[in-house]
């Protein structure tokens, strides 16, 4: 009786400690739950991935792309995929696809998936051209477009530049190196020989008799040397800049005459697609090349891409043109050239049309840069699209919405989930706020990229300008930014004029940004900025990074009227970091439509974070003059950085290890 009282109290006690055990591992469990629960949303709290990010930028397409799920819009990829393939296996020579889509459809996410899907299979060398500053010389930009292109990063994880002048040398000697082995070597062969260049170029001219100016191997081949300067150099010969007279002599290189450069730019650039076409398939890209502004035979944006594009089809060996237009562009404005037969028939060979997306792809999209967003951080959800509801998104689906839009919802409903259901209210920024940081950190590692690039510096300062009108900054008081009135032979130099009034006295501040190296061209924007009475200036302001070259006579003469007492113009030292954050606004003003902001918005965004009043390029042009050279200008005609060796008079005796 005892020992059976004894079984009924030990089985109770067991009874009880698992019970007690269950309870402590539920609270457990629910702790650990509720724990990973708040660092979920701590996460969300503190980055919202959607937010200014529903937008594909050129940065975008050539560095880190999107989250892609590759079943939205598939039937446009693999078009392009399967004109790669028929034109490597000879099937075609050029095929000409044009995607028509509505603006935030997704067609630059498309091209983002193309240009990495051939930056892993290395089956096509990429070109991509977005926007053109001046209509009426298009083919020179395409000539810049073109070499910053292909100084990207391809297959071989070397430049496309480096790629392809492997390919010229491997042919040529009947090697099979890779980029990487060349570069390596290249250094130990030009020290020994500084003429190995030309020995590289008249052995590949050998095999490509057809090529009209062997400068363009010369620069190719330059593009392999492992010292940057060498390979800075070479790319901006190749996209058509002049380059210092010091340096293009040590690298064996002919500067092109301003008034040849869009002729020959087109020269130039049929020769590049020329040898690529050799060795693989090219396929370029125009992407957003619409603007509000015609050339000067009045055709629009759209007509003067379009004609261009049907241009390079007639004279490209090998490869595949994409055109990306709005489907109103293409009905209204390329079909209705005057030779648009000939058009159509080359760029539109095959025309696709992007589709809106449906229940499962908008839910296939938000749940796949969920993904990424939850790996990056480390996390597991409560279920693939958290903190959204799939029953919403499915809603959304139903109205068959773009890209954008979706991306957009996202962004503003990116709240976390309290445990009764409601969502939180969190404090929103700035629309503006994020698109500029995205653009800011783009320019990061592509601020190089803009520095030649006048168009766009003075079109970034002349908005920072524009964003402290009836501020008064350094004495003076901003009232207005205009164009300089100028016959057609004046255009071009004087990029803006800064009006407003200093101690009472009116001021007129001509501002001319000038990066190229080539003396004519300084000198003849140096002219035109002392003609203070010509232009109507009371003041001329250079901005420029570079020193200019003792040897100008003509622009050293001017600078020296520009710097004196009697004009007491400036000269203003362009440096990147100044002039970054103005090229992220200009940025997002250019695509603002996309970015469904308002000017105002975006003016407002400057003023409110005093991004352009507390500029050191802005108060600089706006302070007194100091009439002095900046002592920080970078000297290009220096030998720094350039490898000095003994001249070898007879370079056939030259051995080359690699060989």
């Amino acid at each position: 009786m005892l020992c059976q009282a004894f079984n009924l109290i030990h089985r109770l006690l067991v009874i009880f400690a698992i019970s007690r055990a269950n309870s402590y591992y539920t609270t457990i469990a629910n702790t650990s739950m509720s724990n990973a629960n708040d660092l979920i949303n701590n996460a969300i709290k503190n980055h919202n991935p959607f937010e200014g990010r529903f937008v594909v930028t050129t940065h975008n397409v050539w560095g880190q792309g999107f989250p892609d799920v590759p079943s939205l819009n598939a039937h446009a990829s693999d078009a392009v995929y399967e004109a790669i393939e028929k034109v490597r296996n000879k099937q075609r020579q050029v095929v000409g696809i044009t995607i028509t889509a509505e603006r935030g459809l997704g067609k630059s996410h498309v091209i983002s998936r193309i240009r990495h899907r051939l930056q892993i299979d290395g089956s096509a060398l990429f070109v991509y051209m977005s926007q053109c500053n001046d209509l009426n010389r298009i083919t020179t930009e395409f000539l810049s477009t073109l070499a910053n292109s292909l100084k990207q990063i391809g297959s071989q994880g070397v430049s496309q530049w480096q790629e392809l002048a492997t390919a010229l040398v491997n042919e040529a000697y009947k090697k099979n190196y890779a980029p990487q082995q060349l570069v390596n070597q290249f250094r130990g062969n030009l020290a020994k020989n500084p003429k190995i260049i030309e020995v590289f170029r008249d052995t590949v001219l050998g095999i490509k008799p057809d090529i009209e100016n062997p400068d363009i191997l010369t620069a190719i081949l330059w593009t392999l040397s492992p010292d940057p300067a060498y390979e800075v150099f070479a790319i901006r010969w190749l996209s058509g800049h002049h380059l210092p007279q010091s340096k293009a002599d040590a690298m064996g290189l002919a500067n092109i005459s301003a008034k040849d450069k869009e002729a020959e730019s087109f020269n130039t650039v049929r020769q590049i697609l020329d040898l690529i076409s050799d060795y693989k398939p090219i396929v370029v890209c125009f992407d957003e090349m619409e603007n509000n502004t015609c050339n000067e035979l009045g055709y629009t944006a759209q007509q003067v891409t379009a004609i261009f594009a049907k241009d390079l089809y007639d004279k490209i060996k090998r490869g595949v043109l994409l055109t990306c237009i709005f489907p109103d562009s293409w009905r209204d404005e390329v079909k209705r050239l005057p030779n648009a037969a000939s058009v159509v028939d080359r760029i539109g060979q095959k025309v696709i049309d992007l589709k809106h997306l449906n229940s499962d792809e908008v839910v296939a999209l938000v749940s796949g840069w969920l993904e990424d967003f939850y790996q990056e951080k480390g996390l597991t959800p409560p279920h693939r699209v958290y903190p959204f509801d799939e029953d919403k998104l499915r809603a959304l689906g139903k109205e068959r919405p773009i890209v954008r839009k979706v991306l957009q919802w996202c962004a503003e409903n990116f709240k976390p989930l309290e445990d009764d259901g409601n969502i939180e209210t969190v404090k929103r920024k700035d629309p503006v706020e994020p698109v500029y940081n995205q653009q800011l950190a783009a320019l990061e590692t592509t601020i190089q990229d803009y520095m030649e690039d006048k168009a766009s510096l003075a079109q970034a300062l002349r908005l920072g300008f524009s964003a402290v009108i009836g501020e008064t900054i350094e004495k003076v008081q901003i009232e207005e930014i205009k164009d300089v009135k100028a016959r057609a032979v004046d255009k071009g130099f004087i990029d803006f004029k800064v009006i407003g009034k200093e101690n009472g006295k009116a001021v007129k501040i001509g501002v001319a940004v000038l990066q190229d190296s080539g003396g004519r061209i300084v000198g003849a924007t140096l002219k035109r900025l002392i003609d203070y009475k010509k232009f109507d200036l009371t003041r001329g302001c250079l901005v420029r990074s570079k020193q200019i070259n003792k040897g100008a006579a003509q622009a050293q003469q001017c600078l020296s009227e520009l710097l004196s007492k009697n004009l007491g113009g400036e000269w203003v030292l362009l440096k990147s970091e100044d002039i970054k954050p103005l090229l992220a606004l200009h940025f997002v003003m250019k695509g603002r439509e996309d970015y469904e902001l308002s000017e105002q918005q975006i003016l407002d965004f400057i003023r409110s974070k005093r991004i352009a009043i507390d500029n050191y390029l802005i108060r600089e042009i706006l302070s007194d003059p100091s009439g002095e050279v900046p002592e920080d200008a970078v000297d290009e005609e220096s030998n720094q950085g350039v490898v000095n060796t003994p001249v070898v008079s007879n370079i056939e005796e030259v051995s080359i290890d690699i060989f």
